[in-house]
């Protein structure tokens, strides 16, 4: 074999690099992605958003561009994916009959951005969570974790002397829950490394109690919730995995289809002795906001009163056909429940629509080995807990942060078709 002459090796060095050294730039914007959500909590679209640049740009230097198209075809073509487009398509047909469609338009564009940038990430093929970079993103964790927490004990005081933000502790809610989403896929990572040393795994005991504390120190009773049931949900589905699927299955479907009557379940079912447990604002307040958007879910059972629409619902034509008593709390701007809000927007065919998507996602998750199944199982769990009893369902830094967490888990190369597990 002949040898390559010195010139020629000294010219393509440098072009063989540049991929890794984009890609690596891309994964440093993902890895800081908990810092930035501390520093400004609805910051993950922007993170998400400039993560993709460097990763496109590193497929084209692979000379893999042309392979973007048929990468994007092949993630499009999967179940999950096209029960989810037709979501998306069905929401936009709804916006033709909203009250403020141009505020309905720029709801939709919130969604839709996150969900492209990740999709574009998973295109470029250039994101493969390494071990260093999954030992980035802990490090992050832990810091933004720490940063809040202290923040929180000393009344907000930095932000006080440097002028910036809200003064308010619920500025942490979204940090918080943050960290829970992001330290699932970091804590499986780091644990299942190759030849993973023991620094790892404390690493990645550390970013779990940290998640764990600033849950319990922030006012986020939804954040609390997800560390709950993510850690229940894990362990039982390492156990029991295949009868964990199915119990999340049902409570998801049993979940999804209840929405438009959870207000009237809960003001009849839920002992005061629980509400009387939560703040006013996780109480009977928020019991109220569910019985006000239900009639609204209610009123317009199949189409919905049109996408975006809850954060002005109390000027929709719909809020005359809810009872007097109900109408001042559809001002609140979402009903703290994403169903339910799906329900009243998008009526039974978009909220039928996600209930598909969901139910494939979980046949897929079937698939996979107990290990790999579980902490994922458990994520589903914990998002959907958060979603039922927390923020819009539409607000792009949750999409954004979503749409990480999954590049974070990887490709799962541990799948394996058509096998049970017991």
């Amino acid at each position: 074999m002949s040898e390559t002459p010195p010139a020629r090796r000294h010219l393509s060095a440098p072009k063989s690099a540049l991929p890794r050294r984009l890609a690596s730039t891309g994964a440093t914007l993902l890895a800081v992605m908990p810092l930035a959500m501390w520093l400004a909590n609805r910051s993950a679209p922007l993170m998400l958003g400039l993560a993709v640049v460097p990763f496109l740009a590193a497929a084209v230097a692979a000379e893999r561009g042309q392979d973007l198209a048929a990468s994007l075809r092949c993630l499009l073509a999967t179940p999950p994916a096209l029960a989810l487009a037709g979501f998306l398509a069905w929401a936009l047909v709804t916006i033709l009959w909203s009250h403020e469609p141009a505020a309905s338009l720029r709801a939709w564009a919130e969604l839709v951005l996150p969900v492209a940038f990740a999709l574009a990430i998973a295109c470029s093929g250039r994101f493969r969570p390494r071990p260093g970079w999954l030992r980035a993103l802990a490090l992050a964790l832990v810091l933004a974790c720490l940063l809040a927490i202290v923040e929180l004990a000393s009344g907000l005081s930095q932000r006080a002397a440097l002028g910036v933000g809200k003064l308010m502790g619920f500025v942490f809610n979204r940090p918080a829950i943050t960290a829970l989403v992001l330290a699932v896929p970091t804590i499986h990572g780091l644990w299942n490394l190759p030849g993973a040393r023991r620094a790892d795994r404390v690493l990645a005991v550390l970013v779990g109690l940290a998640v764990a504390a600033l849950a319990l120190r922030s006012e986020s009773a939804s954040a609390r919730l997800g560390v709950a049931v993510c850690a229940i949900c894990w362990l039982l589905s390492a156990l029991r995995p295949r009868l964990t699927l199915a119990a999340i299955g049902c409570a998801f479907v049993l979940t999804m289809a209840m929405a438009p009557v959870l207000g009237v379940a809960a003001h009849n079912w839920l002992p005061s002795i629980i509400l009387n447990r939560f703040a006013v604002m996780t109480g009977q307040a928020r019991i109220d906001i569910w019985l006000s958007f239900g009639e609204v879910a209610r009123a317009r059972p199949i189409a919905g009163a049109g996408f975006g629409t809850s954060a002005t619902m109390e000027r929709n034509p719909v809020a005359a056909e809810v009872a007097p008593e109900h109408r001042a709390l559809l001002a609140v701007g979402h009903p703290h429940d994403m169903p339910l809000q799906a329900w009243a927007e998008t009526g039974a065919v978009g909220a039928g629509l996600l209930t598909l998507a969901g139910l494939f996602l979980l046949l897929r998750l079937r698939r996979l080995t107990p290990s790999e199944m579980a902490p994922r199982l458990a994520l589903f769990a914990a998002a959907f807990a958060i979603s039922v009893v927390g923020h819009g369902a539409w607000q792009g830094w949750w999409i954004a942060v979503l749409g990480a967490a999954i590049l974070w888990f990887g490709p799962g190369t541990s799948l394996r078709q058509g096998e049970d597990h017991g």
